[in-house]
């Protein structure tokens, strides 16, 4: 299969299982936001925060650089995997060695902290399988990825609909988390044996190499995860569980929807990585293109948030979270600045110039940590929402800075007015029948948005017949 339509094929089927995946995330959350209430919701959502934190602590930069490395040409593949999968297995393990002492000190009730050790233990499962997730990056097969994740994800929600009907309790719901990471661990070790023979190698003079190009980058997922995570653990600190509660029902939203720029830059990657020395011009055009599919995919999901969010909110928590509605409307800036700051921290990575990412990042966790603990007291969510827009401005705009000055990336957006008058028209549309049901809205308002751009000639049959077009 040429490469062209192994991309196409990719794409086509992560958007699919990742858009299943997404409305698996969102059943899930529908019953435990029901089942446990603002407060209880709450407080899965922060023991939920400390499982990304400890996923960062043990990051070590080791999935995106294994990409990296085993893309370049004439790569020793089974000795690059083997070797990030014991180094990212022994930090895990050390991290969740570390967590009981590290959870002895924190204001937290004794069900919060035994979630929080429960999601120890998921983390080493998945950021273990994570390190792997490289090779089918690399053989453009995220497609088996995908459908681990959504096997899961299937297997998580079972479980939590078993815990709510039989009224298991809060700590049946975060047991879930650790049992679909058992599985996907497994799914995914079973799969990736077909691309590279694996074992783990514990050769220390390359964990040190290794670990020089990695840990700048480990150190910016930490930062990320700072900024990123650390308004949920600040607000069950200042605040309460009712106000995570509240603030992590919109916030849940955004989290499943930023698949898109992860899911797209994952396929990418690889070919940004292998261009960017050896074939500038393709190099751009792969990220000018990419640039383009973010912005079409950005103004539908702007515009639909701003008139949807009320209906939005309501199917996922029901009428005790009403409150979410206006966090979901201005969170989705936030998913704006997100897009963008992915593709170029991803370019600067691709570029060898991570290291160049530490000082602004570093910038951006400081403010967004002050602007938290300023105003949360004052404000509670709506603080923390307007913090998260200007954090990833800060992050996209030092970014694209970075870009034009180290790699001499210009970005380009082709049929940028004719996106944003597909995206006026699609306003227009949920305006005038603001009335009717959310799917009619929905479904009719994202056709009508298709349209359009097939319409002005933004996106052209020729378009989509290169892209399934063999090379």
């Amino acid at each position: 299969m040429a490469i062209a339509r192994k991309i196409a094929y990719n794409v086509i089927f992560n958007v699919i299982t990742k858009i299943l995946s997404t409305i698996l995330a969102l059943v899930s959350i529908g019953f435990i936001t029901r089942y446990l209430g603002k407060e209880g919701f709450g407080n899965y959502s922060t023991v939920l925060a400390f499982f990304a934190f400890f996923g960062s602590v043990a990051d070590l930069g080791l999935y995106s650089i294994t990409a990296r490395e085993i893309s370049r040409p004439n790569a020793d593949e089974k000795k690059i995997v083997s070797n990030a999968l014991a180094l990212r297995l022994t930090s895990s393990l050390l991290v969740f060695v570390m967590t009981p002492v590290f959870i002895y000190f924190l204001p937290y009730s004794r069900d919060i902290k035994l979630g929080i050790l429960i999601a120890a233990a998921s983390f080493v499962f998945s950021t273990t399988y994570m390190v792997l997730n490289g090779v089918f990056q690399k053989n453009l097969a995220m497609d088996k990825v995908a459908s681990a994740e959504v096997l899961g994800k299937i297997f998580q929600v079972l479980i939590i609909i078993i815990a709510v009907k039989l009224n298991l309790g809060f700590i049946a719901i975060i047991f879930s988390v650790l049992a679909s990471m058992i599985l996907n661990f497994a799914i995914i070790l079973f799969l990736a044996r077909k691309y590279v023979s694996l074992s783990l190698q514990f050769d220390f003079p390359y964990w040190k190499k290794f670990l020089i190009e990695s840990i700048p980058l480990g150190f910016t997922s930490l930062i990320v995860f700072i900024y990123f995570k650390t308004d949920t653990i600040l607000l069950s600190i200042l605040k309460n569980g009712e106000a995570v509660g509240i603030y992590n029902a919109a916030y849940k939203v955004l989290e499943n929807i930023t698949f898109f720029p992860a899911m797209i830059i994952g396929l990418i990657f690889p070919l940004l990585s292998r261009n960017i020395f050896s074939d500038k011009q393709e190099f751009s055009r792969i990220a000018n293109e990419t640039l383009k599919v973010f912005v079409i995919l950005i103004v539908p999901l702007v515009v639909g948030s701003l008139f949807l969010a009320d209906q939005v909110i309501h199917l996922i928590g029901g009428d005790a979270f009403t409150a979410s509605a206006n966090i979901l409307r201005i969170l989705i800036f936030a998913l704006v600045f997100i897009f963008f700051g992915n593709l170029f921290n991803n370019i600067l990575i691709a570029g060898n110039h991570q290291k160049k990412l530490i000082i602004p990042l570093i910038f951006c966790a400081i403010f967004n940590i002050t602007a938290n603990l300023v105003f949360i007291p004052f404000y509670s969510y709506n603080a923390a929402a307007i913090t998260s827009v200007f954090t990833e401005f800060f992050v996209a705009i030092i970014g694209f800075f970075l870009v034009s000055k180290y790699v001499k990336f210009k970005p380009r957006v082709d049929n940028f007015p004719q996106i944003l008058l597909s995206g006026f028209v699609m306003s227009l549309f949920l305006y005038l029948f603001k009335a009717e049901g959310f799917f009619f809205l929905a479904i009719s308002s994202s056709f009508i948005y298709l349209l359009f751009l097939w319409l002005t000639k933004t996106i052209t049959v020729k378009e989509l017949s290169s892209i399934i077009a063999t090379k």
